[in-house]
């Protein structure tokens, strides 16, 4: 088995790559086939667009079965401390080493005439959580009959502000978070500053893994709020979305950010574009 931190730039002088990648609406096993994308680690997110997909930890499962490392994401939104602990064994049972602790986005108002969030945790407490589970006890302070041995990881949104994402950072090191993904970055600037604040607020700079968001865009496809109008406008004055990122990724490694997490496209209904990924990836080696 092999951990995120095991697979990061810090431990192997080399770039690295986490492709996000979403579960289908379905139980179909030849989803895994999809997951052949040639990075370190595919990383499976939790019910993407709050609908009903397979189980985040599970296909993660399937997906290491096949030959590839994986992540799963977990959400505190809907599962109580002994749901959510008792899958995390499961996990480990299975084999999945990995672990990226989210809220999930909130439900909305039509959602929630149908479901309800439980939010027993708050993300910094599930890391807190899983960090004692690898030390042997339950959220009751029960004893395990084993520890887990979970690498957990956690995420910052530098959108959010700087000051204030970077403060939050901290707490979730503190808590356990072994590595961080950030969301999508479009401007490499913030980084140094988020760096400075997050080694004032420690009292030391961070030494951990940070995968920075690199997202690939279509013309046709769902752009967020936070894509910068200037990338708005080359995509529909015709540029590939490819090109665009592979610019992006020049930046990011003269930057010296050498932890990659790869988005895929999302289309229209919310499928995602692999096969552009996999040509960012066949271009971005040869650079």
């Amino acid at each position: 088995m092999a951990k995120v931190t095991d697979m990061a730039f810090e431990a192997t002088g080399k770039t690295s790559f986490i492709c996000d990648f979403s579960p289908p609406r379905s139980g179909d096993p030849q989803i895994v086939d999809q997951a052949q994308i040639d990075v370190d680690l595919i990383s499976v997110a939790y019910n993407p667009g709050r609908a009903v997909r397979t189980n985040s930890a599970m296909l993660a499962a399937a997906i290491k079965r096949s030959g590839k490392e994986s992540v799963f994401t977990l959400s505190t939104r809907d599962m109580n401390k002994l749901a959510v602990q008792s899958q995390l064994l499961g996990a480990q049972m299975l084999g999945v080493q990995n672990v990226i602790v989210v809220q999930g986005d909130p439900f909305n108002e039509k959602d929630r005439t149908m479901v309800s969030p439980v939010n027993d945790y708050r993300p910094t407490g599930l890391i807190s959580a899983i960090a004692e589970l690898n030390a042997g006890r339950d959220f009751r302070g029960g004893q395990l009959r084993s520890p887990t041995d979970f690498c957990i990881g956690a995420t910052i949104d530098l959108r959010r502000g700087i000051e204030e994402e970077a403060q939050l950072a901290v707490r979730k090191v503190q808590a356990g978070a072994e590595f961080l993904i950030t969301q999508p970055i479009f401007n490499v600037d913030v980084v140094a500053r988020y760096r400075e604040s997050y080694g004032y607020h420690a009292g030391k700079a961070g030494t951990f893994p940070i995968y920075f968001g690199l997202q690939i865009l279509e013309k046709d496809g769902v752009l967020f709020s936070s894509v910068p109008d200037s990338v708005r406008e080359e995509l529909e004055g015709g540029r590939s979305g490819v090109d665009i990122a592979l610019d992006l990724y020049q930046k990011f490694q003269e930057a010296r950010f050498n932890n990659i997490y790869l988005m895929p496209p999302i289309k229209r209904g919310g499928a995602r574009n692999y096969e552009a990924a996999k040509e960012f990836l066949k271009k971005a080696r040869n650079l």
